[in-house]
């Protein structure tokens, strides 16, 4: 007789074990329909466009919202036109370079149409050794000199006043600008936005009654800004003493002048006209 084996059940369990489910089958596509790397990797012109490099916030919640990438984008040229040249593009650039100044890396500006005042600039945290003003006075002369430091990337962020570049100018700078690591912010009158430009990022500036901004996106990757955009942006030496009524000083006038004042239209100043600095 044979002695009866002793069998386990757990030892039955781990002799087999369940044979490999197959792979659920992918879902198949509709068709046109791409494949999801590829379709993640396109960008449609009705939406607005990613990061294609690094960006610098510009220090406004609002605008960053409204460029892409959520800031100023470095490697390309940005153009702000604006009828007070000289004055708002400090108000407007002014948080965006105060990082720039933080990191310890230069602010370059070429040709303003008048003397950065340095106090004011100290309210806006900007350090003056950290500032360097290239004084030219041509358009030749500014276009060389932008050209020269865009090719070394010498700064952290470039800020020049070319108010009559013409479109070839502007395409090589921004061809330049491609291999800058820093923004280059490139200032031109209200009257260049009925010209063609190579620039990826146009916008127009004005200010408004309460101590704002008044923005138009008018070129951007990807829809433009429909409406005006509205940013805060009271001068630092005042933030300190305005009062609350001053704060707003819509609501000191009547209804029918403030609308009308609120859409005033600045004539452009004659361009190219000489300033002279005292050092």
């Amino acid at each position: 007789m044979h002695p009866a084996l002793d069998w386990q059940e757990d030892d039955l369990s781990s002799a087999f074990t369940p044979a490999p489910q197959p792979p659920a089958p992918r879902p198949a596509r509709l068709p046109g329909e791409l494949p999801m790397a590829v379709a993640a990797a396109i960008w449609r012109g009705d939406q607005l466009g990613g990061p294609v490099s690094a960006v610098l916030a510009s220090g406004f919640e609002a605008l960053d919202a409204q460029l892409p990438g959520g800031g100023w984008p470095c490697h390309g040229v940005i153009e702000i036109l604006a009828s007070q040249s000289g004055m708002l593009e400090w108000r407007l650039l002014g948080p965006a370079l105060r990082q720039v100044c933080s990191a310890g890396r230069a602010v370059v500006v070429v040709g303003p149409p008048k003397a950065p005042h340095l106090p004011g600039l100290r309210f806006e945290g900007i350090d003056e050794r950290h500032l360097v003003w290239v004084r030219a006075d041509t358009a030749a002369e500014r276009l060389w000199s932008a050209e020269q430091l865009i090719k070394a990337n010498a700064c952290g962020a470039l800020v020049v006043w070319l108010p009559q570049a013409r479109a070839e100018q502007v395409r090589r700078l921004q061809v330049l600008a491609a291999s800058c690591e820093g923004p280059v912010f490139l200032c031109r009158p209200t009257a260049a936005a009925r010209e063609s430009s190579a620039a990826p990022l146009r916008l127009q500036a004005r200010v408004g009654l309460d101590w704002e901004l008044h923005l138009d996106i008018f070129k951007r990757k990807g829809p433009p800004l429909q409406g005006t955009l509205r940013l805060g942006s009271v001068p630092g030496g005042l933030r300190a003493v305005l009062t609350p009524r001053l704060r707003f000083p819509s609501r000191l006038l009547p209804s029918d002048l403030s609308r009308e004042a609120d859409h005033v239209v600045v004539s452009t100043p004659a361009p190219d006209r000489p300033h002279h600095a005292v050092h």
